[in-house]
């Protein structure tokens, strides 16, 4: 199975580096080894999408390289099965554990009892809005905003109406790419109304608030899909309206996705969408095993660039985050309101690799 372009590097060939390797400005150092049994718990948050199943396949390539051993749950997007979930991973002497929390609010006591037990978490997709964890592992989903609302503004030449099928703003993720898709057309193109439309990441609501809104305003020419969930839905209900047709037709929608699955890159190359943003699963499965094993072993970071190609932030204190890399991607690969694109069928992404 291909990757992306990242260098993989064992964890004992990082080990026997120093630390500066890590960040431009030292960010990490080790402060003891673990030792011991190197058991984790990594809980999936749904499989009912194909980039949470994909981030799912990766997980235990990568806990076999890493020499860890896995233990699984799946919360299913429940945060209430997510904390009993926990329990069962302390019952079970986990040395920490990996989450992608939903309702990143309601996951601070889960977390301030993890902290107690000195069992460290890692966050993956999602940052708590409160609570500590040894390393949040995302991608900047405000920059997913940003890019879809550059790439629309330019394919709409500034003015027009377009639908955004937000995610579950109870999720620091929704709440990014909202804010910042809204900020980013009322700086750069404030001739274009934007419809928000909540969906809780459910597919079937946003494909019925989709056909309400195309209904109240046939004239609408661009969708943004903050994820892959509502792919189906959508491309079901332009087919519905006559509006599934390729770019070069004068009722082409435009929309754009979040995810970089394999079928929005194949819909890219088949004209039915236009564009996504890559979101890395397999990144963010090997950089969250990778960051509890860190943890176990006693090694710290600070903000700075990474030796794979991601920057480190400062959060709040008691808080890093690993931003990695997620591309807009295009047909054509060109660059939109100063925003780069890969085309979709670069063999770096992850989408064109999944086996």
């Amino acid at each position: 199975m291909k990757l992306r372009a990242t260098r993989y590097v064992s964890f004992g060939a990082l080990a026997a580096l120093a630390m500066t390797a890590l960040t431009a400005c030292g960010s990490s150092s080790a402060s003891g080894q673990g030792g011991g049994s190197r058991v984790i718990g990594v809980d999936y948050p749904r499989s009912d999408t194909d980039f949470w199943n994909s981030y799912i396949k990766y997980t235990p390539q990568f806990a076999k390289e890493l020499e860890l051993d896995l233990k699984t749950t799946n919360s299913q997007n429940d945060v209430a099965k997510l904390t009993a979930d926990v329990q069962t991973f302390i019952s079970q002497g986990v040395k920490g554990v990996a989450m992608a929390p939903q309702d990143t609010a309601a996951i601070a006591p889960t977390l301030a009892q993890l902290a107690a037990k000195k069992i460290p978490v890692v966050s993956v997709d999602t940052r708590p809005d409160t609570g500590d964890v040894y390393m949040v592992v995302r991608a900047d989903n405000r920059a997913y905003g940003e890019k879809a609302c550059q790439y629309l503004g330019t394919k709409l030449g500034g003015k027009g109406k377009v639908v955004m099928l937000q995610g579950d703003l109870a999720s620091v993720n929704g709440r990014d790419r909202t804010e910042a898709f809204n900020a980013c057309m009322k700086k750069n193109y404030p001739a274009i109304k934007v419809f928000g439309e909540a969906t809780n990441w459910d597919g079937a609501v946003a494909a019925q608030k989709l056909q309400t809104d195309l209904t109240a305003h046939p004239d609408i020419k661009g969708v943004y899909m903050q994820s892959s969930f509502a792919l189906s839905g959508t491309l079901q209900v332009l087919k519905q309206k006559n509006l599934l047709v390729g770019p070069e037709d004068k009722k082409h929608v435009f929309v754009v996705s979040n995810d970089g699955i394999p079928e929005e890159l194949k819909d890219i190359a088949a004209g039915r969408i236009d564009a996504t943003v890559s979101q890395p699963a397999d990144l963010y499965a090997k950089y969250a095993l990778y960051y509890l094993k860190a943890a176990i072993d006693g090694r710290t970071f600070k903000p700075g660039r990474t030796d794979h190609h991601s920057t480190i932030i400062k959060v709040r204190d008691g808080l890093l985050e690993d931003q990695l890399s997620a591309p807009l991607v295009t047909a054509d690969g060109g660059t939109y309101g100063g925003v780069p694109s890969l085309k979709s069928d670069d063999e770096s992404l992850w989408g064109n690799n999944l086996g």
